[in-house]
C-alpha cells in the first residue's frame, strides 16, 4: 500500500512538473512568434481566468478522493456514487458561474485589464471554465480509487494539446497578418480544445473502468447538500493555498495597465509594455515548478504526521522541504539574474526590458518559499493563516504597484513583486514557527546561498571582456547553456565539498546520484 502511494505520488509530480513547464515555457515562443503585444494580452488575461479556475476547480479532486477513499474504506458504494454526483453539480455549477461572470462583465474587465483590446481573449478563456471544472471531477475519482494514472495522463494530455494548439493558431494568424487583438483572442481556443480532450480521455476510461459507481438508491437534495458541505469544507482551504501566485498576477493584471496610464502611456502602449514585463513571468513560472510540484504531495504528508501528533516527524519533513527548495532555488535565480541579457536576446529576440527580467526572475527564489510556504500552512491546518498572508500580500501588492509604477515605470511593478514575495516568506515562516518551532536559516542555506554567490561572480566575469550587444540570438542561446552547465558544476562542487547536502540525500538525485552511493566521495 505505501509503495503504491509513493509510486502514485511520483506519477502525479512528474505529471505536473511536465505540464507546468509546458504551460511556461510556452510563452517564449509564442512571444518569438506573435510579439510582445500578443504576450502581455495574453499575460493580462490568463490570470483573470486562472483566478476563476482555481475558485472553480482547486481543492475538488483531493477533496472528492479523500472522501471516496473513506467510503470505500467503509464499503459504501452509495456514497462514493453521492460523493461522485455531488462533486459534478457543485463542479459544473461553478464552471457556469464563472463563464456567466467574466461573459456578463467581459467590457468593464477589460478596462481593467488596459483596454477592449483583451476583451474577446476574455471570453474566450473563460469558455474552458464549462469543461475544466468537470473534468476534476473524473481526476479525484480516481484518485479517490488510489490511481494517480489518470490524472497523471490527462494534465499531459491537455497541456500538449493546449500548447500546440496555440503554437499552430498563433503561426497561421500571423501569416494572415491579424491583428494582435484577433491572435491573442483565437490562441484561447487551444485552452478549450486542451480541457476537452482530457475530459473525453477521462471519460472514456471512466465509463469502461471496473470501480465506476454501483450505488443503485436514490440521490435527492438532502444527499447534495449534506456532501456539497463536506466537500466544500475540505476544498476552500485548499483553493486559498493555491492562489498565492494567482491573486499576485491579477493584481498585477489590473493595477500595472492602470498605473501605466498614469504614467502618461497610451492604451495601445499597455498591452506592448506588459509583454515585455510578461517575459520575466515566463521565465519565473519555470523556475518555480519545483516548488508548486512538491506542494501538492506535501499537503497530505504533513497532515497525516500531525493527525498522529508526530511532530517530530512534520518538522523533520518541514525542514527538508525548505532545505531543497532553497538548494534549487537559489542557484537558478541567482543564475538567470547573471545571464539576463544573453536570455533576454536568446529567447525573446532583443534586449529589451533587460532590468525588469532581472529584478523579475531574482524574485523567484522567494516565490518559490512563498508556494511551498502556503502548502505547509495548509498541510498544518491553518489554512486561515496563509488567506490572510495571501491577501495582506495582494493588498501591499496593490499599493506598491501603483506607487512604484507610476514614478518608476515596469522596473517599479518588478520591484514591487520582489517585496511583496519577499514579505510573504517571511509571514509564513514566522506562522509555521509558532505551530511547529523549525530551524529556518541553517548552515545549509549558507551553504546554498554563497555557493550561488560563488556561482553568480564566475558567470558575470566574461561579460567585462564580451559585447553581449553584438551577439546572435544562436551565439546568446548556446553562451547561456553551456554557462548553465558550467554554474551547475560549479554550485554542485561548492555544495559537495561544504557539505551542504548529505550523501544520502545527493544519491537520491537522477543521474549524479550514482556517483554518491560509494564508500567514498
Amino acid at each position: 500500500m505505501a509503495q503504491s502511494f509513493i509510486k502514485g505520488t511520483l506519477i502525479l509530480t512528474l505529471a505536473t512538473l511536465i505540464s507546468k513547464v509546458l504551460g511556461s515555457i510556452f510563452r517564449i515562443p509564442l512571444q518569438n512568434i506573435a510579439g510582445d503585444e500578443v504576450l502581455g494580452i495574453f499575460s493580462l488575461v490568463y490570470p483573470v481566468y486562472m483566478t476563476a479556475l482555481i475558485l472553480s476547480v482547486a481543492g475538488i479532486p483531493i477533496a472528492i478522493s479523500k472522501l471516496i477513499s473513506e467510503a470505500r474504506a467503509e464499503k459504501n458504494e452509495e456514497n462514493v456514487r453521492s460523493i461522485f454526483l455531488t462533486a459534478s453539480i457543485l463542479a459544473f455549477s461553478f464552471g457556469v458561474l464563472g463563464f456567466g461572470f467574466i461573459y456578463a462583465f467581459a467590457a468593464p474587465l477589460a478596462e481593467l485589464l488596459g483596454g477592449q483590446s483583451t476583451k474577446y481573449s476574455l471570453i474566450l478563456v473563460s469558455a474552458t471554465l464549462l469543461v475544466a471544472p468537470y473534468m476534476a471531477v473524473y481526476r479525484g475519482f480516481f484518485q479517490g480509487h488510489n490511481n494517480m494514472q489518470p490524472t497523471a495522463i490527462s494534465q499531459v494530455i491537455e497541456q500538449f494539446v493546449r500548447v500546440g494548439l496555440m503554437i499552430v493558431i498563433a503561426i497561421y494568424l500571423v501569416s494572415k497578418s491579424s491583428s494582435s487583438e484577433q491572435i491573442a483572442a483565437w490562441i484561447m481556443v487551444g485552452s478549450i480544445i486542451g480541457a476537452l480532450s482530457s475530459l473525453v480521455y477521462l471519460r472514456t476510461l471512466f465509463s469502461r473502468s471496473p470501480v465506476k459507481p454501483k450505488g443503485k438508491g436514490s440521490y435527492n437534495f438532502t444527499a447534495f447538500k449534506f456532501w456539497s458541505a463536506r466537500i466544500l469544507k475540505l476544498s476552500i482551504p485548499i483553493c486559498i493555498g493555491a492562489l498565492t501566485m494567482a491573486l499576485i498576477n491579477l493584481v498585477d493584471s489590473v493595477t500595472i495597465p492602470f498605473s501605466l496610464k498614469l504614467a502618461g502611456f497610451k492604451e495601445t502602449e499597455v498591452g506592448y509594455l506588459y509583454g515585455i514585463y510578461g517575459r520575466g513571468l515566463s521565465l519565473v513560472q519555470i523556475a518555480t515548478v519545483f516548488s508548486t510540484s512538491l506542494v501538492l504531495p506535501l499537503i497530505p504528508l504533513i497532515t497525516s504526521m500531525m493527525a498522529k501528533k508526530n511532530e517530530a516527524e512534520a518538522k523533520t519533513i518541514i525542514e527538508r522541504s525548505f532545505k531543497m527548495t532553497h538548494f534549487i532555488s537559489w542557484p537558478a535565480a541567482v543564475g538567470m539574474l547573471v545571464l539576463t541579457l544573453p536570455l533576454n536576446l536568446a529567447l525573446f529576440t532583443n534586449f529589451e526590458g533587460s532590468d525588469v527580467l532581472a529584478v523579475t526572475v531574482f524574485s523567484s527564489v522567494f516565490m518559490s518559499l512563498a508556494v511551498l510556504g502556503t502548502g505547509i500552512l495548509q498541510g498544518i491546518n491553518k489554512s486561515v493563516f496563509a488567506a490572510v498572508i495571501i491577501v495582506v500580500g495582494g493588498i501591499l501588492k496593490v499599493v506598491l504597484n501603483f506607487v512604484l509604477v507610476a514614478y518608476y515605470g515596469l522596473i517599479g511593478a518588478a520591484v514591487s513583486t520582489l517585496i511583496v514575495y519577499f514579505m510573504i516568506v517571511l509571514l509564513n515562516a514566522q506562522a509555521i514557527k509558532k505551530e511547529i518551532p523549525f530551524r529556518s536559516l541553517t548552515k545549509e542555506w549558507s551553504v546554498f546561498f554563497g555557493g550561488s554567490i560563488v556561482m553568480g561572480i564566475i558567470l558575470v566575469l566574461p561579460f567585462y571582456w564580451l559585447a553581449v550587444k553584438e551577439w546572435t540570438r544562436l551565439f546568446a542561446l548556446v553562451y547561456s547553456g553551456l554557462a548553465a552547465v558550467i554554474g551547475a558544476m560549479v554550485y554542485v562542487v561548492f555544495v559537495v565539498v561544504l557539505k551542504g547536502l548529505s550523501r544520502q540525500e545527493l544519491s537520491s538525485f537522477p543521474l549524479i546520484g550514482k556517483f554518491f552511493k560509494r564508500e567514498r566521495l
